[in-house]
């Protein structure tokens, strides 16, 4: 593994002799923070370090698995789908971890993540040459992005902004290889937003340059529409970005030298610089950016850029064969359709025909042509933020329809919802079925000693942890007040208490600033034959009431009738 340890999964000594702990003593935040320097280290190296990247966060991932925890399961299926898309060989691979993500952020609720996984799915559209279904993709996030999203309450605030951010640099970077730009820039702007206040140096140079490399293209196009002027100001802009990257490199993730700067490292950074300014210092530069460039953006714009300086230098054979390279290095790449046109351009500008009435003629002809792929670019714009729209309304119905049968306090299903999945189950016969009524210890004290808003933070708390403690298959409902109650089909009496005092264990594990020592007496049972719901519910109350006897913070599994013990 390039610059960490060997295997993960067992004790590993580095070069230095010093042992380092196997994976499964590592923590949950360390986990995350291996499989953001591995995506970064991906991103940015050669194609056998990127193996060896996605190796390893597998293994994360699988670890991360083994534990449970839905958000940090969700983050590190997001860096192995990055890991493929970036990875050329491995890029047909990240089809099934992308379905994963977003089946594992639809049953635990992890909207934002959600939203991403559909930013990368257009990505990788985009890669397949599929246009139309990346325009979908986008839009389907964008409509998650844009709902009043409320902060994760078991996220703290820094990890929410960093997600949020990630969310929107995705989508954002995706518009742009669209050529959608005025609504790439204002997403990256809310991106930039959720980076402002906690976001570290890494995630400030990946933003940098996405804002960078979003001026660069938008720049182009507009030269495509002999809009001079303002594609001057997007490449004044973008280097002047260019140069406050240096700062936040420094300490980024990026795996380059530190005694060199960005503009020497980083394709779209020097590029930058060059397009804002052609000219003979920057040549010898780009002929060396040219050859680290790994993406199609950073190739096409790296030529374009050297192709002008060199033709600054009155070296225009030598330009023609920069752009004619790139054509052929990139002739089956589907990823950047815009900038791949803006090359192609490039091309046409510098090597047009002999004779001043033809290329009258031609330019006018290019002109007009460009102006009709202006318009299409503007129905493109259009179609998007029809979907978009489509996909909220969408949402919004199916919100209007679920919150009939949400409880609005914990986002769990209500009793309601409760009553026709417990008579769905029943009339179904489902055996081996368990049904469980949880009751909280010491919420009235804490409505007494702080306030209902706390005890209302304390509910939504508890009620998350126990839902992310059990099966996707178990129903957990808010029954009424302080108690829930959960429906476990096909678990027998002993499986569903072990199941159910793990979730007693997770909330008594959960901060005291979070669950304000509040803790859980779970009653479970073992529905019978012919049981009526209400029967089953009142078995299940009494044994809760067991478990509250014996001092609570436990689960009481009964057999038959519920114990009179004291």
């Amino acid at each position: 593994m390039p610059g960490g340890w060997g295997s993960l999964h067992e004790d590993a000594v580095d070069e230095q002799g010093t042992v380092a702990p196997a994976l499964h003593e590592m923590s949950d935040a360390w986990l995350v923070g291996r499989a953001s320097e591995l995506v970064a280290l991906a991103q940015s190296s050669t194609f056998e370090d990127q193996l060896d990247a996605a190796h390893d966060v597998d293994e994360i991932l699988a670890e991360a698995q083994s534990r449970g925890e839905p958000r940090i399961v969700g983050q590190l299926l997001r860096a192995a789908a990055v890991v493929r898309i970036v990875t050329p060989d491995l890029v047909e691979f990240s089809d099934s971890v992308l379905d994963e993500l977003l089946a594992h952020c639809r049953r635990h609720g992890l909207l934002v993540l959600e939203a991403e996984a559909h930013a990368l799915r257009g990505r990788r559209y985009l890669l397949g040459g599929f246009e139309d279904k990346a325009l979908t993709e986008v839009a389907s996030g964008l409509a998650m992005l844009e709902e009043n999203l409320a902060p994760d309450p078991m996220l703290d605030k820094r990890t929410w902004d960093r997600l949020l951010a990630n969310a929107l640099q995705t989508t954002g970077l995706v518009l742009t290889q669209l050529g959608v730009y005025e609504m790439a820039d204002e997403v990256l702007a809310r991106a930039h937003n959720a980076i402002r206040d906690g976001g570290g140096p890494h995630l400030i140079y990946v933003h940098l340059v996405n804002r960078t490399r979003l001026l660069i293209g938008w720049g182009l196009r507009l030269e495509r529409v002999n809009n001079q002027e303002e594609a001057q100001g997007r490449f004044t802009t973008a280097s002047a970005i260019a140069t406050a990257v240096e700062g936040p490199f420094r300490e980024s993730l990026h795996p380059g030298r530190r005694d060199r700067t960005a503009a020497e490292q980083v394709p779209i950074i020097g590029a930058a610089h060059a397009l804002a300014k052609p000219g003979a210092q920057h040549i010898a530069r780009l002929w060396s950016l040219r050859e680290l460039a790994m993406y199609a953006r950073e190739l096409i714009i790296v030529s374009i850029a050297l192709a002008r300086c060199l033709e600054i230098e009155e070296l225009p054979q030598q330009a023609l064969q920069v752009l004619s390279d790139a054509r052929t290095r990139l002739d089956a790449d589907t990823s950047e359709p815009t900038l791949m046109l803006c090359l192609v351009r490039e091309y046409a500008r510098m090597s047009g025909p002999h004779g001043e009435r033809t290329v009258s003629a031609l330019e006018d002809y290019a002109r007009a042509l460009e102006v009709e792929l202006w318009l299409m670019q503007e129905a493109r714009t259009s179609t998007l933020l029809t979907r978009r729209d489509h996909e909220r309304l969408t949402r919004a119905h199916g919100t209007v329809s679920q919150q009939a049968m949400q409880d609005p306090l914990t986002g769990l299903p209500n009793r309601r919802a409760l009553d026709e999945r417990i008579g769905a189950l029943l009339s179904a016969q489902t055996h081996p079925m368990a049904i469980a009524l949880v009751d909280l210890d010491g919420f009235k004290v804490v409505n007494d000693r702080h306030s209902h808003a706390e005890g209302d933070d304390v509910l939504r708390v508890i009620a998350s942890t126990l839902r992310q403690a059990l099966r996707g298959d178990d129903l957990v409902a808010r029954y009424g007040g302080d108690e829930f109650v959960v429906l476990l089909p096909g678990a027998p009496l002993s499986a569903a208490e072990a199941a159910l005092g793990r979730a007693v264990e997770a909330v008594a594990d959960l901060p005291s600033d979070l669950s304000r020592g509040v803790t859980l007496s779970v009653g479970v049972i073992s529905v019978r034959p012919h049981e009526t719901a209400n029967q089953a519910l009142a078995r299940a109350d009494s044994a809760m009431y067991v478990a509250k006897r014996r001092g609570g913070c436990q689960v009481a599994a009964v057999e038959g009738e519920a114990s009179a013990e004291a």
